[in-house]
């Protein structure tokens, strides 16, 4: 049992961060799909990848399941153009050398594209997920939501549309013409407690994702900044709250 946590425990945690944007929304949603795994393992009938099967799971509890900190974050997209053109500072006042620097920089550039995909419904938003990010094809994403090929696509069609709008029209990291640098955002991310240079939720200068982004030139920059974040393993916690739930049973 514990082989099988081992083995699934960090992509169930990566699509639910994906999906709820915080990582104590996604510990918490990771170790609730994981139970409902293991409890549900007779059921599997081999008839597809295990794996698909796991996603399956995930998929319908983070789809009726929303976390606390994500729910309060969500907002439309037009709110969510206000907060992109607010706060532009040349200088940052939280960095006092440049490794500080560059942990809010990836900060705020992981922070600010995640947090846009909470301005998707819940559907639409996993559908771009299982597709852009993870590159599940529409067959494969079909199977997992247990819709038609078509209908995925369309729901893809719809998310691509207005995520590549958005940031065709706002992240300077998509669009060299746009005002927005990672930079300029970081003192107003802070002092709205968006951020919290004591805790960053996801930046490594080992896994800078702005480093892989500015080798990217003719590709389609608005799904290779979701692709470009690099995947993070399940908190430890999680992995000893299964282990001593397993030993009560």
């Amino acid at each position: 049992m514990e082989e099988v946590i081992l083995c699934i425990k960090d992509f169930v945690y990566n699509i639910s961060l994906k999906m709820l944007l915080f990582p104590e929304d996604a510990k918490d949603a990771t170790q609730e799909i994981l139970i409902k795994v293991i409890t549900h393992l007779s059921t599997f009938n081999f008839k597809s990848k295990f794996s698909t099967w796991v996603y399956r799971i995930a998929t319908n509890y983070l789809l009726t399941q929303k976390g606390k900190k994500s729910k309060e974050f969500a907002m439309p997209f037009s709110e969510y153009a206000s907060l992109i053109d607010a706060g532009h500072s040349n200088e940052v006042a939280y960095a006092s050398n440049e490794g500080e620097l560059k942990l809010l920089e990836e900060e705020v550039k992981v922070s600010c594209t995640q947090g846009l995909l909470l301005c998707l419904n819940p559907i639409d938003r996993i559908v771009y997920i299982l597709s852009e990010i993870l590159e599940f094809n529409s067959k494969e994403g079909a199977v997992i939501l247990e819709i038609s090929p078509e209908n995925f696509r369309k729901k893809l069609s719809r998310s691509r549309q207005k995520i590549r709008n958005f940031l065709n029209q706002k992240c300077g990291l998509v669009n060299r013409s746009n005002p927005c640098r990672c930079k300029k955002k970081i003192d107003f991310l802070i002092d709205e407690n968006i951020i919290e240079p004591q805790q960053l939720r996801f930046a490594n200068l080992n896994k800078r994702s702005l480093d892989l982004m500015q080798k990217i030139d003719d590709a389609e920059k608005s799904i290779a900044i979701y692709r470009s974040v690099p995947k993070y393993e399940t908190p430890s916690i999680v992995f000893e709250n299964i282990k001593s739930i397993l030993s009560n049973v």
